[in-house]
Parts: structure tokens; sequence; C-alpha cells
């Protein structure tokens, strides 16, 4: 009864720590003038994706040849800024086959918010898996999973995912694939780096003396100490994956015409870039934002969780 008592004092301590340390991150993440305006940027761009239905005026995919009078790779042109009314209104003009720019930078942003969330979810998910298992047994384990992660990181991440999309096939689905497996060795060598700085507490030893099974000590005890690290690394990590996608679209090998997305949208009028410049500015200046946000984002969660980083 008393090591049981004990055992249940320890863990409302340890759940009041966790509560107070909670507050205190979120308190100095309110604080982070770089955190709120990454913060703001990405629940607008959240807010336009989920509202793309409504802000977009035509269908993203649509050709307009034999709806409008209107040629290919128009200007923009907007009626309140004193562009003709008899003029098909497009807010940043036409592309190549007289679809609607607006529209399609729009919706591109689902894609790419798509892109950035489930590449770095797959990623976290195995690479936390790994991590967590080669930090807690070690051993040869350990070095069978760390020797493997570490060829992973011995190629540039962009040309190892040009290599599997080459295998594998192009394609958006191919291309996430190949981004999330480039990027697995991140997050493994952070999730192991936490395990094994945690598995040496005390509170683990107590578990263990406790009768506490192997898998309830690493994943309800060890790994939520991990849990701060990956929410940075995941954030920062999301604009890499939304740039490394754009660049696959970009060589053609990511997303495939006619889906809206930003790379393929520059990859396929990059040779307009001074007959028609808009058609590249807009593209590039959405991806630029989004992946601004990201990073403004995950500094100040990095400075939030431990502001000892600014010094």
């Amino acid at each position: 009864m008393p090591a049981t008592s004990e055992s249940s004092n320890n863990e409302q301590q340890r759940d009041y720590r966790s509560n107070s340390l909670i507050r205190l991150t979120l308190r100095n993440l309110l604080r982070q003038r770089s955190a709120l305006i990454g913060g703001g940027i990405l629940l607008a761009l959240l807010l336009v994706a989920i509202l793309a239905p409504v802000i977009a005026p035509f269908d993203p995919e649509l050709v307009l040849i034999g709806l409008e009078d209107i040629k290919k790779r128009s200007d923009p042109c907007i009626h309140l800024l004193g562009c003709p009314e008899d003029q098909p209104q497009h807010i940043l003009g036409t592309d190549g086959n007289v679809r609607d720019v607006f529209s399609r930078v729009i919706y591109g942003t689902r894609v790419s918010l798509f892109i950035g969330f489930t590449t770095v979810g797959f990623a976290i998910i195995v690479g936390t898996i790994l991590g967590a298992v080669g930090g807690y047994v070690g051993g040869g384990v350990d070095n069978l999973i760390m020797r493997f992660m570490d060829v992973l990181l011995a190629f540039p991440s962009l040309l190892l995912a040009i290599a599997i999309v080459t295998v594998i096939g192009r394609g958006l689905q191919n291309a996430l694939l190949a981004i999330a497996i480039v990027t697995i060795p991140v997050y493994a060598r952070v999730v192991r780096a936490s395990v094994l700085s945690v598995k040496e507490q005390e509170y683990v030893a107590a578990s263990l003396a406790l009768g506490g099974s192997h898998f309830h000590i690493l994943f309800l005890r060890i790994l939520p100490n991990a849990i701060p690290p990956l929410i940075v690394q995941g954030t920062l990590g999301i604009a890499t994956a939304i740039l490394d996608a754009a660049a696959l679209s970009f060589l053609g090998l990511g997303a495939q015409p006619p889906t809206p997305e930003w790379g393929t949208m520059l990859g396929s009028e990059r040779n307009q870039v001074f007959t028609a410049p808009h058609l590249v500015f807009f593209p590039g200046l959405a991806i630029m934002i989004t992946v601004l946000a990201f990073n403004l984002l995950g500094d100040g969660l990095r400075d939030a969780i431990d502001p000892r980083l600014k010094q």
C-alpha cells in the first residue's frame, strides 16, 4: 500500500508539472511576435483552403475557351481598378490553357497544405516508432535502425526524393511518399535523443520496479517528453515538405496537370517570365507566404518551449 500511494503521488506531481509546463509554454508562445504572425498567416491560409469553393470564381480546372471572349495568358483584369466592363474579370489573369489563375492559386492552397500535413504526419509516425524503439532497446537494434537512417541522411533530400519518384512513378501520391521517406530520419533522431535522455530518469526505474510493461513505459512515460521537440521540428518540416513538393511538381514528377498545384503552375509557365510574369509571380508568392508562415510559427514555438535558445 505505501508503495502504491507513493506511486500515485508521484504521478499526480508529474501531471501537475505537465499542466504547468503547458500553461507556461502557451504564455511564452503568446509573447512571441513571430509565432503570432506565422499563426495568423497560417489561420488565413486554412480559411482560404476551407472556403475555396466560395472564394474562387471559377472551377480551377475549367477551360474558358468558348465560354468567354478571352485569350490565353491574358493580363489581370479588375473592374474596380479600371479594367473595361466589357472585358471578362479575371483578378490574376488566365494561364496558357485559358484557366482562371486566381481560382487555381486559391485551390492550390488546399493541395499544398494537404501535402505538408500528410507527409509530415506520416514521417512523424514512422520516425517516432523507429527512434523510440532504437533508443529504448539499444544495442544492435539501435545500431541497425540508426545506421539505416544515416544512409538516408547521406543523400540530399530532394535528389533522393527525385530518385524515389523516378523508380515508383510520377504523380502526387508517389511524390508525397517520397518526401515522407526522406524526412523520416530527422524525426527518428529527435525521438531517439529524447528517449535516451529520459529512460534513465528515476520515475522510469520506478515504473519498471512496479511491474510496468515496456510498451506502457515507452509510449506513456517516455514518449510524451518527445512531443515538444517533435512539434517544433514538424512545423518547420511542413515548410520544407511544401517546397520539396513544389520542386517535384515543377520538374513534372509531382502533381500532374490539370491539378491546381503551385509548383505545377510554375513549371508549366516557366518560359513566360518576361512575356506574362504574373503567371509565375503569383504562384511563387503563394509558396513564399506559406513557407514563411510555417517557419515563423516554428521559430516561435522553439523559443516558447525553450526560451534559453533565444540567448
